[in-house]
């Protein structure tokens, strides 16, 4: 049985997951579009960190970032590095991350939920991901400006 729980994002198996993601973002993004988050970023006490594990064994990872709305009301939550691993691609593991996140955020509160990915065919599947789960295009948010290299998305969530 596939379990999700908060994690260390120093973990080794995870710091190589992460590793492996940060090396794919910039081999397909240029430098100023990426916007994926180290192990040492994901420590920040804003940020739950996830894993994805199936008896012991790291299957992905996920994180939600707590964010203020900009104009004051509320707030409300960006999806970071979600990744899965080769080896567990294809088994439903992303779509279990993005529900267990989104359902977290509602359990805080959250109004919305936000996301940055990239443009390229290579993020095809990530866009199709939330955009069966019910997330939509929107403007940039918190600190992100237009950048012809990134999708901004984002699901309006219902307080549990």
């Amino acid at each position: 049985m596939i379990q999700i729980a908060p994690d260390d994002p120093t973990r080794p198996d995870v710091h190589q997951l992460l590793s492996e993601h940060l090396a794919d973002m910039f081999a397909t993004s240029p430098a100023e579009s990426v916007h994926a988050l180290d192990h040492s970023a994901l420590s920040h006490e804003a940020i739950t960190f996830l894993t994805a594990r199936e008896d012991g064994v790291l299957l992905g990872c996920g994180a939600l970032k707590e964010l203020a709305a900009s104009d004051g009301e509320g707030r409300f939550g960006e999806i970071k590095s979600m990744r899965t691993t080769a080896a567990a691609r294809g088994r439903g593991v992303a779509t279990l991350m993005l529900k267990h996140i989104v359902a977290e955020a509602g359990r805080r509160g959250y109004e919305r939920v936000s996301l940055e990915t990239g443009t390229e065919d290579y993020f095809a599947p990530a866009r199709r991901l939330y955009a069966r789960h019910g997330f939509t295009e929107c403007p940039p948010f918190a600190n992100y400006t237009l950048d012809p290299n990134s999708v901004f998305m984002e699901l309006a969530v219902s307080p549990k």
